[in-house]
């Protein structure tokens, strides 16, 4: 019987599987564009939810490591000639390098954070958003200062992820195509290797961290060092988030890199239902899509109009609806989105077991 009930979800996760590979020989640039901006916030947001969804710990500084993760790769695979600060280094270096670098600045703060916990430690890591915004705007040699700097090309084994055009069958693959790959391949991975981390014994610390931190520590959970190990991993996962944002942006501008993204982020973990890797994708789907989907059809949509034309902006009346959203969620859905989708699953289950 359980075969028979897994065989269902097998075809469907290989149906979504083989339309999501398919996508881009029949999406124009802007759904891939958008696809891709999801990609990056669900790597960031699962980061997050490591952090705050099964640890506990609320973090409100995730945007200042994904800045870090963003112009790292710029200096380190710029080559100097725009007047800015650059190593050189290939692409897939530069990217392996700025995501350590994202967690070396996750390890220098994670003292604070294994002894801090609730709004200290939020407010803790809140201050290196303002720490951040005063580097990215006034380090101009590196950062490009309020102009900000453009993106170096990513290459992978010989392949530049550019806008030169690239024939598969018959479609003309550019940058957000060929970058659409690479972006289902290191969400896959980083969706697997966070999967793998809250099933197994980490997992357990984590969670028994969250629900009662004394009762852990009396069970021999080595709590401050735990707390850091998962500081320094939630970087990481903002960091590699930097660098896809950045190569589908093709420029960084540290205004982006604000408070106002940590909120989002927040929000996406939230809504989607904490401690999940499936909730941090379907939030930062959700989270990073409505702005995007408000903006192309603004013409059509009441009270919603494009900036500076009057009426509601895009941007704003995606953060009225999202705000909505996690007020509803907290009041109507504790699990979040993931926890009403088991809840149905669960119902459909034990239906079809009865009939059977």
């Amino acid at each position: 019987m359980s075969e028979l009930l897994r065989a269902p979800r097998t075809y469907l996760w290989a149906g979504a599987a083989l339309l999501l590979l398919a996508l881009p020989l029949y999406l124009d640039g802007f759904w891939l564009q958008a696809g891709l901006f999801a990609m990056a916030a669900g790597i960031g947001a699962i980061g997050l939810n490591l952090l705050t969804g099964a640890t506990g710990q609320l973090s409100m500084g995730h945007a200042f490591f994904l800045a870090i993760g963003a112009y790292g790769y710029c200096v380190f695979a710029g080559d100097g000639e725009d007047g800015l600060a650059g190593l050189g280094l290939p692409g897939w270096l530069a990217a392996v390098l700025a995501v350590a670098l994202a967690g070396a600045a996750g390890g220098l703060f994670s003292p604070i954070a294994s002894r801090l916990s609730g709004a200290y430690l939020g407010i803790a890591t809140l201050a290196l958003i303002f720490i951040g915004q005063h580097v990215l705007f006034n380090a101009d040699e590196v950062t490009g200062g309020y102009n900000g700097r453009s993106v170096p090309t990513l290459s992978l084994f010989g392949l530049d992820f550019d806008d030169s055009e690239l024939m598969v069958l018959a479609v003309p693959f550019g940058a957000v195509e060929k970058l659409w790959y690479v972006g289902l391949l290191v969400l896959l991975g980083c969706g697997l290797f966070a999967r793998g981390v809250l099933r197994g014994r980490p997992g357990r610390a984590m969670n028994a961290i969250r629900d009662h931190r004394i009762a852990a520590g009396v069970m021999g959970v080595p709590v401050a060092r735990q707390r850091a190990a998962v500081f320094v991993l939630s970087s990481m996962y903002a960091g590699l988030a930097g660098v896809l944002l950045a190569l589908v942006f093709q420029r960084t501008v540290p205004e982006y890199f604000g408070m106002i993204l940590s909120l989002e982020y927040l929000a996406m973990i939230v809504i989607g239902g904490l401690g999940t890797v499936a909730g941090a994708v379907l939030g930062a789907a959700f989270v990073s899509l409505l702005p995007q989907l408000l903006t192309r059809y603004s013409d059509t949509l009441p009270l919603v109009s494009a900036p500076g034309t009057g009426g509601i902006a895009p941007g704003e009346a995606s953060r009225y609806l999202y705000g909505a959203a996690v007020v509803a969620v907290v009041l109507f859905l504790p699990g979040g989105l993931t926890g009403r989708l088991k809840l149905a699953g669960l119902a459909g289950r034990m239906k079809r077991e009865k009939q059977a």
